[in-house]
């Protein structure tokens, strides 16, 4: 399989193999969890929008919240 992101096709097609998800909503548990495999099977990267309760309104409580995001996709299978 091409690793590369992007290909131009000699018909004229664009193909983004692994695009970027510009707004996407994890929630936080077991939601988080079954989300993640299909984001990270589908998308090279995402940008994370937390609807959480509490709400992320400090850089600890963002950090925190990346930290539980990042050991859910090193959990995956």
């Amino acid at each position: 399989m091409n690793k590369t992101p992007v290909s131009a096709e000699k018909n004229g097609l664009l193909t983004l193999r692994r695009p970027d998800d510009f707004h996407l909503h994890l929630r936080d548990g077991e939601i988080l969890k079954a989300v993640l495999p299909f984001t990270t099977k589908q998308f090279a990267r995402a940008v994370v929008m937390p609807n959480l309760n509490p709400p992320v309104t400090t850089v600890a409580a963002m950090e925190a919240y990346r930290e539980i995001i990042l050991a859910a996709v090193a959990a995956r299978p």
